[in-house]
């Protein structure tokens, strides 16, 4: 449940709130758009410079005017629409995202003081057809609520644990009213029998009885016609109020469904994951028992009839198609296979049914299959959403998978019930005919899992899509894959048709995508600096603006620009360059990642200025010699790490003495990391101990005086390069050298500093 729609229940709370946002003429705007303003405002984070917060605020200004755009087609809007307009365009954007987030935070501070649900106790905001069933993916879904994080106290539970805990509620209450109208309908039942022995005793005696008693028969039976005919219309209402509220939980909680696989996708990319499954599937119980309720009062309402206009088969197939839909929707891929495939490589899968003992399923151990699909067969096969009882073939397949056969087994201790895949394999795979540049890491497949059960004498097939996997046959191919699944992961939709997405996305939603993704690999964020250094660098090689005029992060990255097109004077991608530095920091430099003491992409020269390799992924030594000149040695690469780790390597160069910024020495920034070094001449086996050292003899043969390999100018602070990473240890350092080593930087550096090329 929405902030709002929980402030709305609180008549008091909702007039405050009302006369607050009228201050500034944004009330209908905050009760028309509750689900956006919250979403978008509780996404934004790291607000904390005043620099940062314009740039959010006008942001917010712009998507909102869109947004009232989008309105103007609402009949019951579009009266209002020239007066919400006037209010929001006499308020600047600053002063109307405040008000609006000054506003969303007095909410929270209501709700904080409201009643606490015991049933969520213990949640934390931040765990952050008749014969045939319509396709897993059909459901029409709001878009995933983002947890209250505005600085707040929390409350005690998150969005999807209020809407569950609501949806709890709510069916608590359908309960009762369904056992309200099951009464009914049992004192209505034996009044429509007992009606009907009258008739039927009146048919056999009226020619019998005299014209006075045929009248008052006949009038006595039109009063008990005339009420029972007003009994079973106050029933209908009554149940037709039921299938309302009940439909509006169901979507509730096929809602909240869909938003666990949407943020499972998001978990792909390293974003953390609240896992609510059971929560979800104790509401999936209560609705299946309660659809079946409801079924059962409407198919004792069916043939009790008062004459031929009282027929239900419409209701009756309504509520059919409900109870369809809840059991196909809770069929899921609890665990997804590996979303990069290699062909002959073992990998796990596990699908669960969220209907647990319900409908008696569980019962006969039913079997489950699992086949991989093209995009294109995924399509056709989402088009159809229904797979026949009739027909017992298997769909057709896009490759061999091994061990692809599994049995649900339910487990009455944690009322799971679910189908585990552990060693399957993928053999064989047929690829479509590639288009124009397509590679086969552009390819995307799914597996399908399906079975096919009998319920209620009807036998009926369900089945699930997994997420996209790109399959491969080399490790080579894992980079670009890792792009295709990625993108994927950040930007689809909750429901698609497989497996549209954008083709181009806004930097910002770019940036959380790669800072999701390399805290995930790293163990650390990388900082608003890093992103904004990043952004920069992007901003100038693909957009041209010299790192200054396009400093808005308004810029759209297109599919193409962030992984198939290689960056302007160089062979290699944006994604290559990116991938490769998070790849050699997890490979190579993660102790010191993690420890702080390397600070992340920095403020450099423009590349061709200070550049004289072109390599990707690699790391480099600065430092400043007697002349005041920053040294820069040639890169280190993975392989170099591989064979000497970066702290051993400071370690060797003796001239290393003291770390930038923070005066450091370089042995107690370092030292932790040091390789334990062998004291001993000679080993114990009789060998005589020996090693790998760097060794610069440019430098160490004649401190400062011989050229070094690079060499270059003291760089601008609002300059951008995309160079290797540039570990700033420098010997002797100095204020003066500082300033020169960095000319005016205005943000946090640490002790090493990274840039790729």
């Amino acid at each position: 449940m929405s902030v709002w729609k929980r402030i709305a229940c609180n008549p008091e709370a909702k007039q405050s709130m009302i006369q607050y946002y009228d201050e500034k003429g944004l009330a209908d705007v905050r009760v028309y758009l509750a689900p956006w303003i919250e979403e978008r405002i509780m996404s934004d984070r790291n607000t904390g410079s005043t620099e940062i917060y314009e740039r959010v605020a006008h942001q917010f200004y712009e998507d909102l005017k869109q947004r009232l755009v989008q309105l103007s087609n609402d009949n019951l809007m579009k009266f209002k629409l020239a007066e919400i307009c006037t209010s929001v365009t006499q308020t600047s954007a600053v002063d109307l995202y405040a008000h609006v987030r000054n506003g969303l935070q007095r909410e929270i501070q209501l709700l904080d003081q409201m009643p606490q649900y015991p049933y969520m106790a213990g949640v934390g905001v931040n765990g952050s057809t008749s014969a045939s069933m319509i396709g897993g993916n059909s459901t029409v879904v709001m878009p995933a609520m983002h947890t209250p994080t505005l600085h707040a106290t929390g409350n005690g539970s998150s969005y999807a644990g209020d809407a569950l805990y609501a949806a709890h509620s709510h069916i608590h209450n359908l309960s009762v009213s369904i056992t309200r109208v099951f009464t009914e309908l049992q004192q209505f039942r034996t009044s429509y029998e007992a009606f009907h022995a009258c008739f039927n005793s009146y048919n056999q005696r009226k020619a019998l009885m005299s014209s006075q008693e045929l009248q008052t028969s006949d009038l006595q039976l039109k009063e008990q016609c005339t009420i029972l005919a007003s009994n079973r219309n106050n029933i209908l209402h009554d149940l037709r109020r039921i299938i309302t509220e009940y439909d509006s939980i169901q979507e509730t909680v096929i809602n909240e469904l869909k938003n666990w696989q949407h943020n499972q996708a998001l978990a792909g990319n390293g974003a953390p994951f609240r896992d609510n499954l059971d929560d979800i599937q104790r509401c999936i119980e209560l609705l299946v028992e309660t659809v079946g309720k409801i079924l059962d009062i409407v198919n004792i309402l069916q043939p009790l009839r008062i004459d031929n206009n009282d027929d239900m088969s419409e209701m009756i197939t309504h509520v059919r198609s409900a109870q369809q839909l809840l059991v196909l929707s809770s069929f899921i891929v609890e665990k997804q296979p590996p979303q990069v495939m290699k062909t002959n490589t073992r990998f796990a899968a596990a699908v669960r049914w969220l209907i647990g003992p319900q409908l008696g399923i569980s019962v006969n151990n039913p079997s489950v299959e699992c086949i991989i699909l093209s995009e294109a067969q995924a399509q056709r096969h989402s088009a159809q959403r229904t797979m026949s009882e009739a027909s017992t073939s298997t769909p057709a397949s896009s490759g061999e998978i091994v061990n692809n056969i599994g049995t649900m087994e339910y487990n009455s201790q944690t009322r799971v019930f679910s189908a585990s895949f552990r060693t399957m394999q993928l053999k064989k795979i047929k690829r479509a005919e590639k288009k124009g540049t397509e590679s086969v890491m552009d390819e995307k497949f799914a597996l399908l899992f399906y079975t096919s059960v009998i319920v209620n004498d009807y036998r009926i097939r369900v089945w699930t899509l997994s997420l996209p996997v790109v399959v491969i046959v080399h490790g080579n191919q894992e980079p670009q894959s890792w792009a295709t699944i990625t993108w994927d992961n950040a930007f689809s939709d909750i429901v698609r048709e497989p497996f549209q997405v954008p083709e181009r996305v806004s930097w910002s939603q770019l940036a959380l995508a790669l800072n999701t993704k390399f805290e995930s690999s790293t163990g650390r964020a990388l900082t608003e600096d890093n992103l904004h250094f990043i952004y920069m660098a992007v901003d100038e090689k693909l957009f041209r603006h010299n790192g200054i005029a396009g400093g808005d992060h308004k810029d759209y990255i297109t599919w193409a620009q962030f992984c198939k097109e290689p960056l302007p004077d160089r062979t290699f991608t944006f994604w290559d360059w990116f991938f490769a530095i998070m790849k050699l920091t997890k490979d190579h430099l993660l102790s010191l990642w993690k420890a702080g003491l390397i600070v992340g992409f920095i403020n450099k020269r423009k590349a061709d200025e200070l550049l004289r390799v072109s390599a990707v992924g690699g790391i480099t030594v600065g430092l400043v010699n007697d002349q005041n000149s920053v040294l820069m040695l040639s890169p280190w690469t993975a392989r170099d790490l591989n064979i000497r780790c970066l702290a051993d390597r400071i370690h060797d160069i003796d001239i290393l003495r003291c770390v930038y910024p923070s005066n450091r020495s370089r042995d107690d920034a370092f030292g932790e990391f040091y390789t334990q070094r062998m004291d001993e001449t000679t080993r114990r086996d009789g060998y005589v101990t020996n090693t790998i050292k760097a060794h610069v003899p440019a430098i160490e043969n004649n401190l400062g005086g011989a050229t070094p390999q690079h060499q270059i100018q003291s760089p601008h602070s609002q300059d951008v390069t995309m160079g290797s990473s540039v570990l700033a240890v420098c010997n002797n350092i100095t204020t003066d050298d500082l300033d020169m080593f960095i000319n005016g930087a205005n943000f946090n550096i640490a002790d090493v500093n990274w840039e790729m090329y």
